[in-house]
């Protein structure tokens, strides 16, 4: 599902190259739940950016789904972000004038669905994951763990290939923590991919496989 080859990834200034990356080789595997580890600094996140197209390498191979993404302009990087791509942020990234059901509703009603199947959609996988009653609520309205759970909604609602998580339970206590870690269980057991990167031990422990960051390189690889 995923191949990296050779991945390098520089930051300039007008003084200063920072060299973050530096020559990454990952593969993961149709339905994997791969963990990133590493201390702070080691490039984990530099390297989910990359290859979850929010940004681009200095040098490298991508290729997603079979697709070589170094070969496409800007809007098949984008139409591919919207279509088979999905995304869990840390700040959970929610819109707070909407409520968890608009929410869920953007990513569908930019794919081109109608106003009422994104509310159809959205409605059901809400209620999937237990917030049948907070589904009119806003953010603000919502406590950090179900902040979390509408933002995994919002990133499942389109059936993507990958769903990326960059650090989903930094913000949270440990039973929010551990009520996310349960629900990207639930979806990894339907055969859904995901590439989670996280420096807390106890989550990594569920995923298949779990790679180790180090001063912007892989140095090892295990099995929880």
């Amino acid at each position: 599902m995923i191949k990296v080859k050779n991945l390098y990834k520089t930051f300039k200034t007008k003084d200063l190259e920072t060299h973050v990356l530096k020559g990454i080789d990952l593969e993961v595997k149709e339905g994997e739940f791969l963990g990133i580890m590493g201390k702070s600094g080691a490039g984990k996140s530099t390297l989910m950016y990359q290859i979850s197209l929010l940004d681009h390498p200095t040098k490298g191979e991508i290729v997603l789904n079979g697709i070589n993404t170094e070969e496409m302009n800007h809007e098949e990087r984008t139409k591919m972000r919207l279509s088979t791509l999905g995304y869990v942020f840390q700040d959970y990234a929610l819109i707070p004038e909407l409520s968890a059901l608009e929410n869920v509703m953007i990513p569908l009603l930019m794919q081109g669905h109608s106003s009422d199947e994104a509310i159809s959609i959205s409605r059901k996988i809400l209620e999937s994951i237990g917030l049948a009653e907070r589904i009119n609520n806003k953010p603000s309205q919502l406590s950090g763990g179900e902040q979390q759970r509408v933002s995994i909604a919002r990133a499942m609602a389109h059936n993507p290939k990958i769903l990326f998580a960059d650090e989903p339970t930094a913000n949270l206590d440990s039973v929010s923590g551990n009520s996310v870690i349960e629900l990207f269980q639930e979806i990894h057991k339907k055969g859904q991919t995901i590439v989670m990167v996280t420096h807390e031990a106890e989550y990594a422990k569920y995923c298949d496989r779990i790679v180790y960051l180090e001063d912007g390189k892989i140095v090892r690889e295990s099995k929880p």
